[in-house]
C-alpha cells in the first residue's frame, strides 16, 4: 500500500491509508506501507508506519550494504531517495508484490505519473492506468472528454497561468463575457476541493484566480448552477469495475458551508450525507447512467466518485415545480477519498459492499486488470 506524496492532498492520503489498513483482512493480506513524504521521500515498514502516525521528519538516507541490489532516485533538490523498499537481499521488493494499493490524492499520485512507473515495473496496481489517471485528474481534458460524449456540462472557460499573469484585465473580460456571476474557480490539476473558491463578484475573481494558479498553470472557471442566492444539489456516484463498471446507489452532500470546500470535507461536522439521495427513479436512473458514461469518456479503472449538480427547483406562485430540474456532470475522481466514513465507501456499502468487501473487490480488479493486459503483445516476434 503507497500513501502520502507531495501534492497539496498528503494529509487526505494519510487519512485514507490509515482507514484501509484498519479495516483490511491481515489473514488474506500481507500488507507492505510504503509512504512517501512531502519531501518526496519514500519510506518503507517502521518510518511508514511513523508516517501514516504523523512522524512528519525525513528519514535518513541509510548505507546499504555492497550485497544488497538497491536502487537509487534522485530528486529535483539532488538529494538521493534510497530505502529498503527498493532494495532487498535477494532483489527489488517490487517484484515481490501481487498488488500495489496507490492510495495516492492528486498531483503525483491520481495523475498517472505513478501508475507510469508501473507499468514499467509491470506489476499490477489498483485504480485506473495511466491514461484514465491523467484525464481524471485534468479537468480541461476531462470536460472535453465529456463534451465528445455528449455528456451535460456547465458553461466554463479554460485559461492558462501565465495568460492570467499576462494580461488580468483581457482575462477577466473573457470570464465575464461568457459567464454570469457566481462563478467557482479551480486549479485543473487538484481534488479535495484544494484550491477552489466561489465567486460572487469582481471583487472576488483575483484572488481567487491567484489561489488556483498557485497549484496548477491550468485553471478552469465554471458557471455556478442555479444563479446567485441558490445551491444546487450535490450529488455524488461511486462506480466500481474495468471494462463492465457498475454504479451504486446515488448520494447526496448538504454542505455545513456555502459550498462542499476542503474544511466541509475534512474538517467539519456540518455537512451531512443523504444516501440515498431522494430523486425520483428516473432522475436516479439518469445519473447513474451518466456515471457509468464518464468513467467509461475518461477510460477509468477500478473506482471513481462522479460528482454531479443538480438545479434547484423551480416553484410556481403555486408551490408546484414548474420544471424538471436540469442535472450537469461536474467532474471524476479517480482516486477519492477512502476512509470508512468518506462517500465513495459509504455509497457502496448502501449499495450492499461492505468496507472490507470493496477492499477485496478493488485488488480482485487489479489483478483482473493486469492479467488482461498479459493478452497484449508488445514486440515482434
Amino acid at each position: 500500500m503507497l500513501f502520502g506524496g507531495r501534492s497539496g492532498e498528503h494529509e487526505v492520503s494519510l487519512l485514507s491509508a490509515a482507514s484501509i489498513l484498519n479495516s483490511i483482512d491481515q489473514t488474506k493480506y500481507e500488507v507492505v506501507p510504503i509512504g512517501i513524504t512531502k519531501q518526496g521521500q519514500w519510506l518503507a515498514s517502521t518510518e511508514a508506519r511513523n508516517l501514516l502516525a504523523g512522524d512528519t521528519k525525513p528519514a535518513p538516507v541509510q548505507k546499504k550494504r555492497a550485497t544488497s541490489k538497491s536502487i537509487e532516485l534522485r530528486g529535483s533538490t539532488g538529494s538521493a531517495l534510497r530505502h529498503e523498499t527498493f532494495a532487498q537481499q535477494n532483489g527489488s521488493l517490487v517484484q515481490s508484490l501481487d498488488v500495489i494499493f496507490p492510495v495516492l490524492h492528486g498531483t503525483f499520485g491520481e495523475d498517472g505519473t505513478i501508475q507510469g512507473l508501473f507499468e514499467l515495473a509491470d506489476v499490477a496496481y489498483v485504480g485506473s492506468g495511466v491514461l484514465g489517471s491523467a484525464t481524471g485528474m485534468d479537468k480541461s481534458v476531462m470536460k472535453q472528454l465529456f463534451a465528445a460524449a455528449g455528456l451535460p456540462q456547465t458553461p466554463h472557460v479554460n485559461l492558462l497561468r501565465s495568460e492570467w499573469k499576462a494580461d488580468a484585465k483581457r482575462c477577466i473580460k473573457r470570464i465575464e463575457k461568457k459567464l454570469a456571476y457566481p462563478v467557482f474557480v479551480k486549479p485543473a490539476n487538484l481534488g479535495s476541493s484544494v484550491g477552489i473558491s466561489k465567486v460572487h463578484d469582481r471583487s472576488e475573481l483575483a484572488p481567487a484566480m491567484d489561489l488556483a494558479a498557485s497549484y496548477d498553470r491550468k485553471l478552469i472557471i465554471e458557471q455556478g448552477v442555479g444563479g446567485p442566492g441558490a445551491k444546487p444539489r450535490e450529488l455524488e456516484v461511486a462506480v466500481l469495475g474495468n471494462d463492465f463498471p457498475e454504479a451504486s446507489v446515488v448520494g447526496e452532500i448538504v454542505p455545513g458551508a456555502e459550498f462542499y470546500d476542503y474544511n466541509a470535507k475534512y474538517h467539519s461536522d456540518a455537512s451531512i450525507p443523504i444516501i440515498p439521495a431522494q430523486l425520483s427513479k428516473s432522475e436516479s436512473k439518469q445519473i447513474r447512467e451518466m456515471a457509468i458514461a464518464a468513467f467509461r469518456a475518461c477510460d477509468c479503472a477500478g473506482l471513481a466518485r462522479v460528482d454531479f449538480l443538480m438545479e434547484p427547483p423551480v416553484v410556481n406562485k403555486n408551490g408546484r415545480e414548474s420544471k424538471a430540474a436540469r442535472i450537469y456532470l461536474n467532474e471524476i475522481n479517480t482516486m477519492p477519498g477512502f476512509t470508512s466514513i468518506s462517500m465513495y465507501p459509504k455509497l457502496w456499502e448502501a449499495t450492499g459492499v461492505p468496507y472490507r468487501e470493496l477492499i477485496d473487490r478493488l485488488v480482485a480488479l487489479a489483478a483482473e486488470r493486469h492479467q488482461e493486459k498479459q493478452q497484449t503483445t508488445f514486440t515482434r516476434v
